[in-house]
């Protein structure tokens, strides 16, 4: 017989001695420790609205209104932060729904399902985060572009050139790869914020699947 046969025989033996834990003894720590970290989710999601909503309104002093209004993308602004912030307390709201339909949850199958849908929606939160940023970053692009001094002596001195094709293919490629580093390094940061809570509440479900075998 070898070694590993030998320690799996010696495990089940100390393992034949151990309490054995119900269902009752288990739910209720999983219950707990998932109800904790979706409440988490939701504090999280709200530090997260203030803190970005404070560095806009700082940033929006007088003279970038005018930036933006000299670019002709102040209203496109003004609409996407307003549809920005109803969609992030929308989502707010969602993760506070959770929060509380976990604090009732009397089941496992029931826990199981509200697991699952906490992830859904922090999965849809995370893309719109990224989608909204990238809008914002087109956005501003064109306006520099197409509006500002320096980006319309830029385009003429190109045009002039005979090079705008080619100006223009260069602007598109720098703009889609600095877009694409910051989305990742966004991605990254909402993986390390929401990720570990999440990846927990993963290992809750799987338990609970054990329970429901």
């Amino acid at each position: 017989m070898d070694e590993l046969e030998l320690l799996k025989k010696d495990w089940q033996k100390k393992e034949e001695h151990l309490p054995k834990l119900s269902y009752d003894d288990i739910y209720p720590m999983i219950w707990k420790k998932s109800s904790s970290m979706v409440k988490w989710i939701f504090y999280i999601s709200i530090i997260e609205f203030v803190f970005w909503a404070a560095i806009n309104f700082i940033s929006s002093d007088p003279q970038y209104m005018q930036d933006l209004k000299a670019m002709h993308i102040y209203n496109i602004m003004m609409v996407l932060n307003f549809v920005n912030y109803g969609i992030i307390l929308y989502f707010i709201f969602k993760f506070y729904l959770n929060y509380k339909k976990i604090s009732v949850t009397d089941s496992s199958r029931k826990l199981m399902k509200t697991i699952l849908k906490v992830k859904r929606t922090v999965t849809q939160y995370v893309w719109f985060n990224l989608i909204i940023f990238a809008t914002y970053m087109i956005i501003s692009l064109y306006g520099v572009l197409i509006y500002s001094e320096e980006g319309k002596e830029i385009v003429e001195t190109a045009t002039r050139q005979g090079n705008e094709v080619t100006f223009w293919f260069l602007v598109i490629a720098v703009s889609i790869l600095f877009t694409g580093v910051l989305l990742v390094v966004i991605w990254l940061f909402y993986k390390l914020l929401y990720g570990i809570l999440l990846k927990r509440l993963k290992e809750n479900y799987r338990e609970l699947k054990k329970l429901e075998v």
